[in-house]
């Protein structure tokens, strides 16, 4: 039986025909083939997110690792999900505005993943409070998406009230017109129900799967909707409780395989091939959890063997171990920040930074003799593993 797939509607806008896709609703119509080549891949899968979500339980008193270490991350996905929509800002350049520094980038674009980071601190916020994944929601979120910088005049946190289209210079020549604006509710509303298991329950992977297809596919907003979309697969895991924390993230999944990535996303339009892209989703997702767990236990590593090499230091050490917990917490940062956050003498600080920087723990970045800014590079090198701009 061959599956239900969207209906294409003619449109017309100054004189010139065109073709806008209205997706049929979730779930699909029949229901998913779980052949045992999927059944696999989903085991696999959340094996993968359980080693990632038990980072907590694996090293003790790792609470406060955890939480600096899910800071960073969403910074990491900020920079990653922005330049996959043609942002050149890096991790240095968002961690450097965060600290009030010029970032070596336009402003537009460390503003953008900067936003980025508000929306989804505000998405995770709202969940843990209780709120519903909802419609409502996603209209906070990217109004706080798109707060600053560039997409600011593209009515952030409302729904578009115009056709937009993807490729092309108009919907006529676009490569996908998403849905005509008078019909986006018919889309939205079922697309809320299926975030809340109406009208029947979906395993939760599976969720997040269809979910980002169809949001990408509806395009709801006239702006961000990319980089809502790969925010919306957290969003869901988390409230799901797939995901104690949030951790995951397939920005960089989706940047590395976007021709793959597009090219699923349309044979799901086309044909209804939702198997292949829950085939490839799946297997983002146990690659991503994967080398994330790796890069925290990396991490870890590194905190514990720059702890013990500092212990070693002698009286300097018990000023320098202060600076290193800090450095965990802001990867860069400068001598009069350090200051005020410890509460030491700037003569303090400054010989602990030149202690660790002789120890090749920290790098000073600016080669000035004042407001001098250290970053603690094994670290910055983890986290920026795959965030160079396209």
């Amino acid at each position: 039986m061959k599956r239900k797939v969207g209906e294409y509607l003619t449109q017309t806008v100054t004189g010139e025909s065109y073709r806008a896709y209205l997706p049929a609703p979730l779930p699909p119509n029949p229901p998913l083939a779980l052949e045992t080549e999927l059944l696999q891949r989903m085991d696999q899968a959340n094996r993968a997110l359980g080693r990632l979500d038990g980072i907590s339980q694996i090293w003790p008193n790792s609470g406060y690792f955890l939480n600096q270490l899910l800071y960073q991350y969403v910074r990491k996905e900020a920079v990653l999900s922005s330049q996959i929509e043609g942002t050149q800002s890096s991790l240095s350049d968002l961690l450097l505005y965060e600290l009030k520094e010029t970032p070596g980038v336009p402003l537009d674009d460390v503003q953008e993943v900067s936003s980025y980071v508000a929306a989804l601190s505000h998405g995770l916020t709202r969940l843990h409070e209780g709120f519903p994944l909802s419609l409502r929601l996603l209209r906070e979120i990217h109004g706080i998406l798109l707060a600053k910088g560039r997409g600011a005049d593209k009515t952030p946190g409302e729904f578009r009230r115009s056709q937009n289209w993807l490729g092309g210079s108009r919907p006529g020549n676009a490569v996908f017109v998403p849905p005509p604006p008078e019909r986006l509710m018919d889309c939205l509303g079922p697309f809320e129900h299926f975030l809340h298991d109406e009208p029947e329950p979906t395993p939760s992977l599976i969720k997040a799967a269809f979910a980002h297809v169809q949001f990408e596919t509806i395009h709801p907003f006239l702006d961000g909707n990319g980089r809502l979309g790969r925010m919306l697969i957290t969003l869901l895991l988390c409230h799901d409780k797939v995901l104690r924390e949030p951790s995951l993230y397939l920005s960089l999944y989706f940047k590395i395989h976007r021709s793959e990535y597009y090219d699923h996303l349309q044979r799901v339009r086309l044909d209804g091939d939702w198997e292949g892209w829950l085939r490839f989703f799946l297997s983002g997702v146990t690659e991503t959890a994967t080398e994330a767990t790796e890069a925290a236990q990396r991490l870890w590593t590194l905190f514990d063997e720059d702890r013990r090499r500092i212990q070693e230091q002698g009286k300097i050490a018990g000023t320098a171990l202060r600076v290193h917990d800090l450095l965990q917490q802001r990867p860069i940062i400068s001598i009069t920040a350090a200051c005020k956050a410890l509460e030491l003498t700037h003569p303090a600080v400054n010989k602990s930074l030149r202690k660790l920087e002789e120890m090749n723990i920290v790098k000073e970045l600016t080669g000035r003799q004042r407001n001098r800014l250290y970053a603690y590079d094994g670290y910055i090198q983890i986290l920026s593993e795959g965030t160079e701009p396209l």
